[in-house]
């Protein structure tokens, strides 16, 4: 019997919020046992490799081995040969192109690798990031109107640009052309310019989720396939791909699983000389996983466009100057602390707000407004709301007269959807199912705060306000480890699980759940984690695991009562030596 801990819980240590467990649907036995029997893998792999729409020896060839000859031909892209036309005829004029991007990861990245890949093709080549707080989201007059100083011919839209229908006009007026490349929701219809976006209606391009950087992955795809080009040079740039792959959250499914499978082998094996100054300045090391990607080096590549100015981001990505990629790299890690300073201090004056709001618990919706907010956080600050008080959330401030938004969902309901059923009273809108950005005028903050809780009100039941945890697989502690392994060893199980990286949406990392389990061992690691020892009746095996902020559950292991704990399998390394270890999601006592 493990021995009580008795903690004094900080005002300030949050709760985590109680979450509904969903074990995923079972395949048929049928179908578990030939991919088992075709792969020769335990039953429970067979499962989770099911799960993902792997059911055949081919399709698990495909998915292990990625291959970038499985891409899609780009030319099945709606557009894609006037594009490539139009390109060719700027090189063929020598014509002045300003490539036009989003001042977020995946609008730099995308400049970055349209520079990197083009500028040999191009020699009168530049690109433009707008400023977040002076020009705001998107195609900018500002823009435009630098492009016509510089005599640019042509503007090249990455990550923006779908429902930029008045600016597209204000630059045809000048003698400017567009290429626009996005991948966001479109209007009823699309601007008056070449438009490359998969989810056009009339669009039959096979993949719907690429990023706008993926979108400019496809045209120069395009335009090298079809003049026969040597691809070694975008290949080795996938790295960027990767990068905002990872940081756009998109589905890590399909063209987005093996071009992040490829990108992420650039960034661990040959990093470009910008990710090597800022892992170092943040004190990390390779390799990375895509969820590294996630958390160390997209935050810091945002920070720029969000504290200071995009084009930041853009010259590191680009430059092969030690002494520039020095500079950047340390002034970008400053840009990234000032972030992190205003995310908290932000996040908690909403939480304060929340909790003197007495109608807030009676709405299904979170929508609050400070002036002085920092227009560069309140995405990230709507995201730890949704954290908080599982709700669709919309973090207002004001800028430039007007009040802008950053809107973030939960499962069940669409924000982009939601936001065109009030869009009466907004500006401009425009973004995905999970995340949007908005501007309205003041004026109307109030009637658009009612219009968006009616719509919540409609399209969400009780029980989806309630976060879901997926589970993957029921799981015996003795099918963790096969006949004869050495349970102080990395089990088969972990080696090949390995193998479904890269993680992400679409193919998250398997969740785990063990019923009648007990605690050997536990031990409180900086307030607020367990380092716990876990074992099952009649199974003689024991297992180390780390639960992060579920020192909450300290009452519940102390009771002794058999559990029932979710969790993933992980690799702990410590003194040069690897073993098994669970990393605990959520814990019950045994219903």
């Amino acid at each position: 019997m493990i021995s009580k801990i008795i903690l004094n819980f900080s005002q300030k240590t949050p709760k985590p919020m109680e979450k509904r467990w969903r074990v995923k649907e079972l395949p048929s036995q049928e179908k578990i046992n030939n991919l088992s029997s075709s792969l020769k893998v335990e039953p429970v792999l067979a499962t989770i490799l099911i799960q993902r729409g792997i059911e055949n020896f081919e399709d698990s060839q495909l998915f292990f081995r990625p291959n970038l000859s499985e891409l899609h031909d780009p030319f099945l892209m709606k557009n894609m040969d006037l594009a490539v036309l139009r390109i060719e005829k700027a090189i063929e004029n020598n014509e002045k192109v300003m490539l036009f991007g989003d001042y977020d990861v995946d609008g730099t990245t995308a400049v970055a690798l349209m520079w990197k890949v083009l500028k040999n093709h191009l020699p009168n080549l530049e690109f433009y990031i707008p400023d977040r707080y002076a020009e705001g989201y998107g195609i900018s007059i500002q823009g435009i109107d630098y492009a016509k100083s510089q005599n640019v011919s042509l503007i090249i839209a990455l990550d923006c640009g779908i429902k930029a229908h008045d600016k597209v006009n204000y630059a045809t007026n000048l003698g400017i052309e567009f290429i626009i490349c996005d991948h966001h929701e479109p209007g009823e219809s699309v601007p008056n310019a070449i438009v490359l976006d998969q989810k056009q209606k009339d669009c039959f391009y096979p993949y719907k989720e690429l990023s706008g950087c993926g979108v400019g992955f496809k045209l120069l795809e395009a335009f090298f396939t079809k003049n026969q080009l040597d691809k070694t040079i975008l290949y080795q740039n996938l790295d960027l791909l990767a990068l905002s792959i990872a940081a756009d959250l998109v589905p890590i499914t399909g063209e987005n699983r093996i071009l992040a499978y490829f990108g992420l082998q650039i960034i661990n094996n040959h990093p470009s000389l910008g990710i090597q100054q800022l892992l170092i300045e943040a004190k990390k090391e390779l390799p990375l996983t895509l969820t590294n990607v996630v958390f160390i080096l997209a935050p810091r590549i945002n920070a720029a466009g969000r504290i200071h100015e995009g084009k930041k981001a853009v010259e590191l990505l680009i430059s092969e100057d030690l002494d520039q990629l020095k500079g950047l790299a340390k002034s970008i890690e400053s840009d990234n602390i000032e972030r992190r300073t205003l995310d908290s201090n932000i996040t908690e004056e909403a939480l304060e707000m929340l909790k003197l709001d007495s109608g807030f618990d009676s709405r299904k919706s979170t929508v609050v407004f400070d002036k002085n907010w920092h227009k560069g956080v309140i995405g990230i600050v709507a995201s730890r709301l949704i954290e908080n008080y599982y709700k669709p959330t919309i973090v207002f401030t004001e800028s430039n007269g007007k009040i802008t938004g950053s809107a973030r969902s939960i499962k069940g309901l669409n924000i982009h959807d939601a936001l065109e059923s009030c869009s009466e009273y907004l500006e401009q809108f425009g973004g995905h199912a999970f995340a949007a950005g908005m501007t309205l005028a003041p004026e109307n903050l109030d009637s658009f705060k009612v219009k968006f809780e009616e719509v919540v009100q409609n399209s969400l039941s009780i029980a989806e306000m309630v976060p879901e945890q997926s589970i993957d697989y029921d799981l015996n502690f003795t099918e963790i480890f096969t006949k004869n392994e050495n349970i102080y060893e990395i089990p088969k199980i972990k080696r090949i699980l390995n193998q479904l990286e890269p993680h992400g949406p679409g193919n998250m990392k398997p969740v785990f759940k063990s019923s009648n389990v007990f605690v050997e061992d536990v031990r409180v690691l900086k307030d607020v984690h367990l380092k716990l020892v876990f074992t099952q009746p009649n199974t003689g095996i024991e297992i180390q695991a780390i639960g992060f902020n579920l020192v909450d559950k300290i009452d519940l292991i102390n009771s002794g009562k058999p559990l029932d704990i979710l969790y993933t399998l992980e690799t702990n390394s410590w003194k040069g030596k690897d073993s098994l270890q669970l990393n605990v999601k959520d814990i019950r006592g045994m219903f």
